[in-house]
């Protein structure tokens, strides 16, 4: 099946439940037994393979962990009440205490605030790696590296990272290699395609696509799934049921929603590329971008988060402020990925230690970040146009 037919159907079953459409939203911690044999067989079944207590799992959460996995591939999908929880706990899985992890430097902030902080506290040595090292990965990998983890493009700063060639690496070292997909969604990259073992993403983002739920999912290769599968038992995570109700009504219009995303958004970028007050765009689509080959030829699509560089004399606070106070449709916000537009200021080089940015003849200059939602792009553009108007007066 097609990815717009596995988003419509998988995980639904509706003569299993007098023919509903959607799943079940079950509430629930105790689950009965009928009999003392079916109790006994409870006990020595692997949670998240039926339902046998509330935190392991029941029909709402497997209905869309079927779904996720349907598009994305791999193996099993588990729920994550956070995409922050879905990006730490592969790190507690597979990494332990004296080994060493190697961590992209363009990674999410809050997962390198994990690994600087809790990783590090626990005796895990953590490593930063130029996100655009591809097969000089080998070089970094030691006997006790146990995880690489890759993040394609970067946040914030959108490197294409070559995953198949890092991926070839890490596993001669024997290291497992694990993604955040959030920004092409399962609908635009297919990890597991690529040699990735596990893939962390934030359901929040696209897959929700409300900007009403937070939620994470995790997606293992089969030879990985128990160990994980471990960490998620032992931790006893689990996710609300409404709000995977909520993403499971998202998920079924995604391949609908992220076209008009990808085509409003590259409109977008390459009108910001003819802007006065624009030295740069940074969006793996563009034929001009240095991670667009790579992009061509791993990706299937491209999401509506990108950024871009300010000229010096239009990177001032002052200047910033004077855009994005009076912004009729753009609103200024940490999360993407739902129907509305966003677009807050942003400092890369505050999340880099491994390498300096900007790099390879970046331009200099104040950065914003832009997601563009659902809205008409023609008023989006005037929304903006508006906005720079502001910004020359005070630069």
């Amino acid at each position: 099946m097609k990815d717009g037919t596995k988003a419509t159907h998988a995980g639904r079953r509706p003569m299993d439940y007098d023919g509903v459409v959607n799943p079940p939203v079950m509430h629930a911690s105790t689950i009965l037994y009928p009999t003392y044999k079916d109790l006994q067989q409870s006990r020595v079944a692997r949670a998240g393979d039926g339902v046998t207590y509330g935190v392991h799992g029941t029909e709402t959460t497997f209905a869309l962990e079927t779904a996720i996995q349907a598009l994305e591939g791999g193996y099993r999908t588990r729920l994550q009440p956070s995409g922050l929880v879905a990006c730490t706990l592969p790190l507690l899985a597979y990494a332990s205490s004296g080994d060493h992890v190697l961590i992209t430097d363009s990674a999410y902030g809050p997962t390198r605030a994990f690994c600087n902080g809790m990783l590090t506290r626990m005796g895990i040595d953590v490593e930063y790696y130029d996100p655009l090292i591809g097969g000089g990965i080998k070089d970094l990998m030691r006997s006790n590296t146990s995880v690489v983890w890759v993040e394609s493009p970067g946040s914030w700063t959108f490197e294409v990272q070559d995953i198949p060639t890092i991926a070839e690496k890490a596993h001669k070292a024997g290291a497992t290699v694990i993604m955040d997909n959030t920004w092409a969604s399962p609908l635009y990259y297919k990890p597991f395609e690529h040699g990735v073992d596990v893939s962390a993403q934030a359901v929040t983002k696209y897959i929700s696509g409300h900007s009403d739920l937070v939620m994470g999912s995790v997606t293992c290769t089969e030879a990985s799934y128990d160990k994980f599968q471990q960490a998620q038992t032992q931790t006893g995570i689990c996710p609300s049921p409404d709000d995977v109700y909520l993403a499971m009504r998202g998920i079924r219009t995604i391949h609908v929603r992220l076209p008009h995303h990808m085509q409003a958004g590259l409109q977008v970028a390459e009108w910001l590329s003819n802007r006065e007050e624009v030295a740069e765009v940074i969006h793996p689509a563009l034929p001009g971008d240095p991670g667009h080959e790579i992009w061509k030829r791993d990706f299937l699509g491209a999401s509506s988060l990108f950024a871009f560089i300010l000229k010096p004399e239009y990177s001032n606070p002052v200047a910033q402020a004077a855009m994005l106070d009076e912004m009729k449709l753009f609103g200024m916000g940490f999360s993407w990925g739902g129907f509305e537009s966003l677009l807050i200021p942003i400092d890369p080089p505050k999340l880099r230690t491994a390498t300096k940015w900007p790099n390879n003849g970046r331009a200099e200059g104040g950065v914003m970040r832009i997601h563009i939602g659902l809205e008409d792009v023609a008023d989006l553009l005037d929304d903006l146009d508006e906005g720079f108007a502001r910004m020359r007066k005070i630069g």
